[in-house]
This record gives structure tokens, C-alpha cells and sequence, in this order.
């Protein structure tokens, strides 16, 4: 609501599970009003975001009484237009406008939309809508069709979510040799941003370094040996190896035989 605000849209209307919440959120914005129930915001005005959790936007769109004319909106990564069933069969316009960006914090998530994709799934004038919308945000849009979903929402779970996980067992290591959390964020997060900033810059396969990348057969086997106190690290460093070897050799760094050779040693025991 805020970034559309900034980009010259008319935000008027917002109601939320508490109305405090809401009021504060609607104080921040010129000329908006919070509401007591998302009802009445779909009766003031005409294009309607729905951006609850995934698991209650059918129940939301469901509840509401909607007519020719509106536009019905929701923004899940993973499900499609058609839990906006409802408000399509009532005269609305329906789809689904997806920023892929990590929203933790208002005030970073501002920022971060800046050059955000957002993928967009629907059609006709909304879709002409949409991108524009996507446009005034500074960033960019794809259009995905209702069976794209799914994968194209993985893809970003595995590329921020489990960024974060894979992080936190790197964090968690340090901890084995007596190394504080603070202290192993503050010496690992160059490395992530340096490794980030290549991935831009020179690219898949490229960017990638390390062991693997190199055939480096011994650092490789003194990990293994190392992380057998770690059981649930070792059988993800396992995994992601084997995924790494394909990287490797599209690089240059290895040959197929010492493809074959690594992967024989992130075979399980």
C-alpha cells in the first residue's frame, strides 16, 4: 500500500484481522480510511488486493459480495487466479500480481522492490494493469500461466528460504569450534554477498569456486570426514555436492572423470 502510494496510486481503503493494525497502516497514507471488515472496502472501491496468507485468500474472496467492473487481485507466489473463482463469476476482473522479493521488514522491503520481478498471471486490461503497476514499482514483470505456479514459487523458496537455512548451518558449524554466532555472521555474510555479487556479474556457471570447482579431491574427502559429527549437514553437503558437479564441469574446472571420481565420495556410506 505504502510503495503504491509513493508510485502515485490512489490507496483508499484497507481492512486487516485487527482493526489497530489496519488504522496505523491507513494513518500512514494519504486520503486512505481503515475499515472494520474487508466487506466494506470492497464496497468503496474498485480494484481490490487480497494479501493474506495463502491459505485464507479463497475464504476472503469467497466471503465477499463483488461486482461487474471491480478488479480482484491476490498476491501468492504459489496459487493461481482461480481462487478468485467468485469474484470472476460476479463481473470482476481476477488475477494475480507476485513481487519476487523478500518482504521481511517494511522499511527494507521499500527498498527492495526496486528492480523486483513480479509475476503476473492474468489477462485482458488487467494484465495491461498490472505490468504497468509493476512498472511504476521500478521494477520488472512475467507473465506465468495458472500451471507455472507452483515450480516458478519453489524456485523462490529455494533461492531466499533455504538461502537462509543453508546460512544458519553454516553459522552453526562455527559453533563447533568455539566461535560465537555473532561472530560467524560477521565473517560469512561478505562471503555470501561477494558470492551474490558474481553471480551478477560473471554468472552461472562462472561464478562458481571452491573444491568442487577445482577437483580438489582431499579437501573434499577432509570435510566429509570432519562433518561425520554433523550427520544432517553431512547428507546436505552430500546433496549439494552432487548438484555442484554438473556447475563444475560446465565451468571447465573438471573433467568427467573427476566428476565421476567426486561423486563417488558424496555417495553415502
Amino acid at each position: 500500500a505504502q510503495a503504491l502510494t509513493q508510485s502515485g496510486y490512489c490507496v483508499t481503503a484497507l481492512a486487516s484481522r485487527s482493526f489497530d493494525s489496519s488504522s496505523k497502516l491507513a494513518s500512514s497514507i494519504d486520503g486512505c480510511r481503515a475499515y472494520h471488515t474487508p466487506q466494506q472496502v470492497c464496497d468503496v472501491a474498485n480494484f481490490i488486493f487480497i494479501t493474506t496468507g495463502d491459505d485464507t485468500i479463497k475464504e476472503v474472496a469467497d466471503s465477499l459480495k463483488w461486482h461487474q467492473g471491480q478488479f480482484a487481485v491476490h498476491c501468492s507466489g504459489a496459487d493461481t487466479s482461480r481462487l478468485l473463482t467468485k469474484a470472476a463469476a460476479n463481473g470482476a476482473q481476477s488475477g494475480v500480481f507476485h513481487p519476487l522479493q523478500t518482504l521481511a521488514l517494511k522499511e527494507q522491503a521499500l527498498l527492495n522492490l526496486k528492480d523486483t520481478t513480479f509475476a503476473i498471471e492474468a489477462e485482458g486490461e488487467l494484465l495491461g494493469i498490472l505490468k504497468e503497476m509493476a512498472t511504476s514499482l521500478g521494477g520488472k514483470s512475467i507473465e506465468l500461466k495458472a500451471e507455472d505456479k507452483v515450480l516458478y514459487h519453489a524456485s523462490a523458496v529455494i533461492a531466499s528460504n533455504y538461502l537462509v537455512t543453508l546460512f544458519a548451518l553454516s553459522v552453526k558449524l562455527w559453533q563447533s569450534f568455539g566461535k560465537s554466532e555473532k561472530e560467524a555472521i560477521t565473517a560469512l555474510l561478505p562471503l555470501v554477498k561477494g558470492t551474490v555479487n558474481n553471480i551478477e556479474n560473471i554468472g552461472i556457471p562462472n561464478c562458481l569456486t571452491g573444491p568442487i570447482s577445482r577437483g580438489d579431491n582431499d579437501t573434499i574427502e577432509k570435510h566429509l570426514k570432519a562433518l561425520r559429527t554433523a550427520p544432517d549437514i553431512l547428507a546436505i553437503y552430500r546433496q549439494l555436492g552432487k548438484e555442484t558437479l554438473p556447475l563444475a564441469q560446465a565451468k571447465g574446472g573438471i573433467d568427467g572423470e573427476t566428476a565421476q571420481r567426486l561423486e563417488g565420495l558424496f555417495k553415502d556410506d
